[in-house]
């Protein structure tokens, strides 16, 4: 195998849109000068959806390993032996079996250090269920699976936000928003900003909890009592925090410039911004962890599978993410790992003026 970035990518639901996207991307021979594309699947399946296609001029490279995957050639690692027959549209059993067979398969390499990167398409989150997956996506298993506390933080060409409550309902926000919880996922989103995207000294904003943050206890006492508490610490520490801000107010105008990240207190007060100013374009990243996995920001859109209409913008961005990241983290390991050490200062020896 070259020498590139070897990306390793999950397929979703096979009835979903996730296939067809990651086809579309790959289709585009310019995305093999950067990184060598692994799909972890099944190469009839990925056949069968390029014929749907009428991809004609697309050529995939069956593999058997990782091994044997070709730096200019759109991989597909075999990771089931059965027919599978694709029902492109359809929410069924299948479609979250062979979800999860390729993220456990993409996982497993990825831990072993097979492929340096993950990019995963699509899942149901509800199909997918099983006695070997109880989550609420992504995000929570790959945080089981690797060392580090996770973050969902969304991306954009001109936005990054975290949140502090991923995927609860919305009944239960308030309960898990603490002042330990805000300053674990300010220190988190702190870090990414500086090893994965190579901001020095970020500047993040924080969004309150209730509507115009809680005007001073009027609307809710979280702010007063929980958030500026996760602030005052947060700057104690050193970490360059401001807020608590209105959401609406603050996404209203152009504030957010000011901005490397925002932090969200829950998911829609965080991805309804985002994906509304983004989306096409967004990527989902999962800070916090030691390894580096990036997403589209959409999901299965079982309604449009397999009519040639879903657009792979996304896709392609968070592959381009995903490289980027991971070459941003080894510069930072590199550059942290052996700091130039300060000499001590040496007396001048003065010479006699004659």
């Amino acid at each position: 195998m070259s020498g590139k970035l070897k990306l390793g990518i999950s397929i979703g639901d096979i009835n979903g849109i996730g296939t067809e996207v990651i086809l579309k991307t790959f289709r585009d021979k310019r995305m093999l000068d950067f990184c060598t594309p692994i799909i972890f699947g099944d190469f009839h399946l990925l056949n069968e959806v390029k014929k749907t296609l009428h991809f004609d001029d697309l050529s995939l490279n069956k593999i058997q390993s990782i091994e044997m995957a070709k730096g200019n050639k759109i991989n597909v690692l075999n990771c089931w032996k059965e027919e599978v027959k694709l029902n492109l549209g359809q929410n069924n059993a299948d479609g979250g079996k062979y979800a999860l067979t390729s993220l456990k398969s993409a996982n497993k390499a990825l831990k072993n250090g097979q492929i340096d990167a993950l990019v995963t398409a699509p899942i149901n989150k509800d199909n997918i269920q099983s006695d070997d997956f109880k989550f609420p996506g992504h995000t929570e298993f790959l945080e089981q699976e690797h060392n580090g506390k996770s973050l969902m933080l969304m991306l954009s060409d001109t936005l990054r936000i975290g949140v502090v409550t991923g995927h609860i309902p919305l009944e239960k926000v308030s309960k898990h928003i603490s002042t330990d919880a805000i300053l674990e996922k300010l220190n988190t989103l702190n870090q990414s900003l500086k090893q994965d995207f190579g901001i020095r000294k970020p500047k993040i904003a924080v969004l309150g909890l209730n509507p115009h943050a809680g005007d001073n206890g009027v609307i809710g006492d979280e702010e007063k009592e929980t958030i500026i508490p996760a602030l005052q610490k947060a700057e104690d520490e050193g970490l360059l925090v401001f807020g608590p801000y209105p959401a609406d107010g603050f996404f209203g105008s152009n504030k957010r410039q000011a901005f490397d990240g925002v932090l969200a207190m829950y998911h829609d007060q965080g991805l309804v911004p985002f994906k509304t100013l983004s989306f096409g374009n967004g990527v989902n990243f999962t800070a916090g962890l030691d390894i580096v996995r990036t997403s589209p920001d959409h999901g299965t859109a079982f309604d449009i599978a397999g009519k040639n209409q879903a657009q792979e913008s996304s896709f392609r961005q968070a592959v381009y993410a995903a490289c980027d990241v991971f070459k941003k983290r080894q510069e930072w390991q590199r550059l942290n790992s052996n700091p130039l050490k300060i000499s001590p200062k040496k007396e001048r020896s003065r010479s006699k003026v004659e």
